[in-house]
Order: C-alpha cells, then structure tokens, then sequence
C-alpha cells in the first residue's frame, strides 16, 4: 500500500501521462497547472522523478480506496468512525541523504518566497498527554537543513507545538513526504481531537498500512518515499507566504522553523508535488470535507442524495445538494446543516434529484427555472467564515453566507417543470 503501488495502479488504467524533463523552478509547476491529468515529469535539476494531479477526481480515489466511485465517500468515513490499530514496524529499507535540496522540491508561483514542500505530513506527539497526529503542512525549504512550516492556530498540530513551547522544548516530528493517497487524504481530514489519522488510513487500506518507528525520535511514519526527521524550534522564525487554495497569495507571516536532524529516502524516489490552488490541492482538502457533509445531511435529512463542493468554489467553499424532496422545508433544513457542517462554506444550493450536482449547466437551469428569490432565498448576515475568503472580515472571519432553494415547489404541476426529451437520444 504504498505511492508506487498506486501510480502502479493509474498506469496501468491509462491514467498517468509521462511528461518528460521540466526546471522544478516554474516549468513544473506550469505543466501541473496545464491538465487534471495524473503527470509524471523528471526534475532536470535532479534527474528525479516527480508526480502530480495523481488523487484530483472520485475515480482516482476510488482507485487508491479499492472501491465503487459512488462509495468513495462512505468508505472514508466508515474509516474514520471504525479506525483500525496501527502496529510498528522497524525502520528499514532507506538510505541516508545529507541535504533538503537533493529532494525535487518546485517553485510554484512568482511572488512565493521560495519552493514549497507541498504533500508533507507531519506526525508528531503531544508532549503533555502523548496524543499522536498526522497532518498535512507546505515547508518552504530554506537551506540544506531548515524550512519554514506552515502552521494554522487551533489545529492540532499547533497545539501540540504551543504545550512544547510551554516546557521550552523543540517539537520533535517526523515528516512523510511520496505516500499512497489514502494517508494524504486521512492526514488532510480534520479528525476530532484524539484521533490518530493513520489510524484511518489503515482503516481504509483494510489494515495493510505499513507503519514504521522513525530511527531518532520514534514516531509512527508510513511507508513513504521521503522522510525527514526534524524540530520545530521553539523560538526561531522566518517569513512565509504562498498560494491558497483559492489561487491567490495569503498574507506574509512569520512561522515556525524547522530544523532537520536526519533524512531518508528509497533508492529512486518518487517526489509528490501538489499545486497550490490546483485541481489536486482543492480535491485533497475538499473530500474529507464533503464526505462529511454527505453523511451529515443524509443523517439530518434523510432526502438528501449527494452533496459537492463545486470546482467553482474551489471544493470548500460553494455546495450543490441534491434531495428527493418529500417537504417544502427540507431543502431550507439542508441550508442550514451544511452551513453547520463546514463553517467555511458561503453558499449552499438544493436541487432536485433530476438535477446533476456536479453538472453547474444543470444547477443553472434549476436556478433560472425553479428558483424564486422571495420565497427561496436564505442569507445569514455576519456568520463565522473561512480566512482563506477574501472578501470577508479577515479581522473576525465574518461572511455573509447564501442558501438558494432551486427545488420545484409540491403543491406546483410538476409536467410545467418537465424537460423536453428525445426518445432513444444519448
């Protein structure tokens, strides 16, 4: 259960593309941004080989779950409700490199400070109660041995960091950098305080995860092409700024540096890049979220059939649910519980089930056909929001946020609402 097992995997389904030699510096990054198709191009600076766009649809991740495309979702968290025990392996099978810059690390966008680590997880132990974590963080590289880590308030692994701060400790961790997706996407899932990710992962890979101790600090770290052991110091920072999610830069900030204190890697690695605000980045932080969503809407709502975060809202901040409407309040009911279950999301949009989620075309048509302002319009003034959003208080993270009722009312003659079809058309 490993990345070269799934690229393995993609090959064979025509699904990976072998670009040929690119500059980590710019060129990499382009060719990422040029196609969602899974990619395969060799560093010229290295002669490494580095992989992209590899886990950016449900039919990729249905591949690396080993499941239907319409269970991707339930098959995540039925992982995440039912974690399988992780056990340790001995660290085995790498060799030693001396340097942060023999590993293809890209340069993304013109205005970055430097290149970006992009599919780093960090596992890391809180000292004051022994609680584990995994999570997905971007590293500038700085120099052979130091990188800036990027760290948002409240997450675990902060507060991990905050409670070593206060022992006036380093924090030890272990970064796994080239895994099988299904421990990308575990790590990307805000899981609930106490809950180990790999954990999940393991979950979802029916216990096959390969978990070893890292030789220094003896922390889980999965099977992966990279892996670095370092500290987060306590005291010494650098300045960071980088591309969102959203695609636009985030504001310069001073974080945490990371001293790197022993690196491995498997003989020719496999470098795994993420591009900030592409197609994969949104997808890796989009699904966890909305496999959440769908579970917790059909368990509120029972006549709910999918929900998507739409591309257009950059897979966080814009959904489209899809209900068999049995009342006229269910679709205001959905409104509110997918507000309730992503606070970051901005606008919520209900259909009805002949309207294709995930076709905008079709939500379009249900908005231009079905929806009327004065009795299908939902707005909430000054609610918490998303600090990725730019248009919103940035200060108190307040949004205004939207709901769009684009259902036929019940008590409406349903054969005005039907569409035209061709018999026999595809």
């Amino acid at each position: 259960m490993s990345l070269r097992e799934f690229l393995n995997t993609l090959s064979l389904n025509g699904l990976l593309k072998d670009m040929g030699e690119a500059s980590v510096k710019f060129q990499m990054a382009s060719i990422e941004n040029s196609t969602d198709d899974s990619v395969l191009v060799t560093a010229k600076e290295t002669g490494s080989k580095v992989v992209s766009n590899i886990a950016n649809s449900n039919r990729k991740v249905a591949l690396a779950l080993g499941c239907d495309i319409d269970k991707v979702h339930t098959t995540f968290m039925n992982a995440v409700e039912k974690p399988t025990p992780i056990f340790l392996k001995e660290f085995k099978g790498y060799k030693n490199i001396k340097s942060l810059k023999e590993i293809p690390v890209v340069t993304h966008f013109e205005k970055d400070l430097g290149p970006y680590i992009t599919s780093s997880i960090v596992i890391a132990k809180n000292p004051e109660n022994g609680l584990l974590n995994a999570s997905v963080h971007r590293i500038r590289v700085i120099d052979d041995a130091r990188g800036v880590i990027r760290m948002v308030e409240g997450r675990h692994l902060h507060s991990f960091f905050t409670a070593s701060r206060q022992l006036s400790q380093d924090l030890p961790v272990v970064i796994a950098i080239g895994v099988h997706p299904a421990v990308e996407l575990s790590a990307a899932y805000q899981a609930p305080y106490g809950a180990f990710e790999l954990e999940i992962a393991n979950s979802m890979l029916k216990g096959k995860l390969e978990i070893m101790k890292s030789p220094t600090f003896g922390l889980p770290v999965p099977e992966a092409e990279y892996i670095i052991e370092a500290e987060i110091s306590k005291e010494q920072t650098d300045l960071d700024m980088m591309t969102e999610i959203l695609g636009n830069y985030d504001f310069t900030r001073k974080q945490p540096v990371l001293n790197v204190k022993s690196m491995f890697s498997k003989e020719s690695p496999i470098y795994w890049d993420v591009l900030p605000g592409g197609s994969e980045h949104k997808w890796l932080m989009g699904f966890p979220v909305e496999s959440k969503i769908n579970k917790f809407l059909k368990d509120v709502v029972p006549s709910t059939k999918r929900v998507v975060l739409t591309e257009g809202g950059s897979k966080w901040l814009h959904a489209v649910i899809q209900i068999s409407k049995k009342l006229d309040g269910e679709p205001a009911n959905a409104i509110i519980a997918a507000f309730a279950a992503h606070p970051s999301l901005k606008m919520a949009i209900v259909v009805d089930d002949d309207i294709d989620p995930e076709n905008m075309k079709e939500v379009e048509f249900a908005i231009a056909t079905r929806f009327q302002a004065s009795r299908g319009l939902l707005v909430i003034h000054n609610a918490k929001g998303s600090s990725l959003d730019p248009s919103s208080d940035q200060k108190k993270l307040l949004t205004d946020k939207v709901g769009i009722d684009a259902t036929v009312p019940l008590e409406s003659s349903r054969e005005k609402y039907e569409r035209s079809r061709i018999p026999g058309d595809l």
